[in-house]
């Protein structure tokens, strides 16, 4: 119920942004980060506390609708009572906040608990109203994606940095430079990903009023739409591949055409055949895929830097 291989990939992300990309921005210009190894992981204890809640409060409201797409994975209600449910997502999801609140105390920086909770609401919305609403939902869980990059991110804020970059620091502008390139890939692959699962829940969807993309708009403007941002992905890599190809970084060209590129490329191609729940179930299966190689990526950051 608390999906623990999405919980691990929550803890993958955020280890390899900060060995891989924080710690040797700060290192390339002789100094270190605010967050130590320990901050790091109670930050990321915070955000799988709050994610398990998300997950469990997600499953409390989906009961219904996972009794026509997924009946075999059903937990609440055939392991866990629904109430015990509630309790374990405000248990998880407070737990949650008060590590984010003391992680933010002892860096002295608000953003973490403040952004922290709004995750919490958003995900607790998004389960009992924003998932049935056109797009939004999509788009809410694509930016809470995206946050688990950019809290560690923020955790390097500091309060005496004026509006300003201070001149001299090197270490900001290439962590904000790298935090929103992985954020954004982040945001567009799980925006991508959220609308073909919402392809392969349409059955169920459908039945209890869900106004999703392929339900409200038909299949193929969902394939287009996913299509669109799959070809946006997909160009901007390979944009980014020619600037990295004059670093000579070659693993790394090497590494993304292999298994981000042609992964994708082939996503979309088989995007438009598809036509089964199952065939969607499998693209979303790719599609996770994807996002772990290009996560994985951030480790050439640490052997280049």
């Amino acid at each position: 119920m608390i999906r623990y291989p999405n919980l691990f990939f929550i803890a993958l992300t955020q280890s390899l942004f900060y060995f891989c990309i924080v710690v040797p921005s700060f290192r390339h210009v002789g100094s270190s980060p605010l967050l130590t190894s320990i901050g790091l992981l109670i930050l990321i204890s915070a955000s799988i506390f709050i994610a398990a809640g998300g997950y469990v409060i997600n499953d409390y409201f989906d009961l219904n609708i996972d009794m026509v797409n997924k009946p075999s994975k059903l937990i609440i209600e055939k392991f866990i009572k629904r109430r015990w449910a509630i309790v374990l997502h405000i248990l998880l999801s407070l737990v949650g906040f008060v590590i984010s609140l003391y992680i933010g105390y002892k860096l002295r920086n608000f953003y973490i608990p403040f952004f922290n909770l709004l995750a919490i609401a958003g995900l607790f919305f998004y389960s009992t109203t924003l998932k049935k609403r056109l797009l939004i939902g999509n788009v809410l869980i694509s930016l809470l994606t995206a946050w688990v990059i950019i809290v560690v991110a923020i955790a390097e804020y500091k309060y005496q940095y004026p509006k300003t970059i201070p001149a001299g620091d090197y270490a900001t502008p290439r962590l904000l430079k790298l935090s929103f390139l992985y954020a954004g890939f982040a945001f567009i692959i799980s925006l991508i990903r959220e609308v073909v699962k919402d392809m392969e829940d349409m059955e169920g969807d459908a039945k209890y009023g869900c106004r999703t993309i392929p339900i409200v708009w038909g299949v193929p403007v969902a394939k287009t739409f996913a299509g669109v941002w799959l070809t946006v992905l997909i160009g901007a890599i390979v944009i980014l591949q020619f600037y990295v190809f004059q670093l000579g970084w070659w693993i790394s060209v090497f590494y993304s055409t292999i298994l981000i590129i042609i992964p994708l490329i082939t996503i979309l191609k088989k995007l438009y055949a598809a036509q089964t729940p199952v065939q969607f179930h499998q693209l979303s299966t790719a599609i996770k895929f994807v996002m772990l190689t290009g996560i994985l990526s951030m480790v050439f950051f640490r052997i280049y830097l």
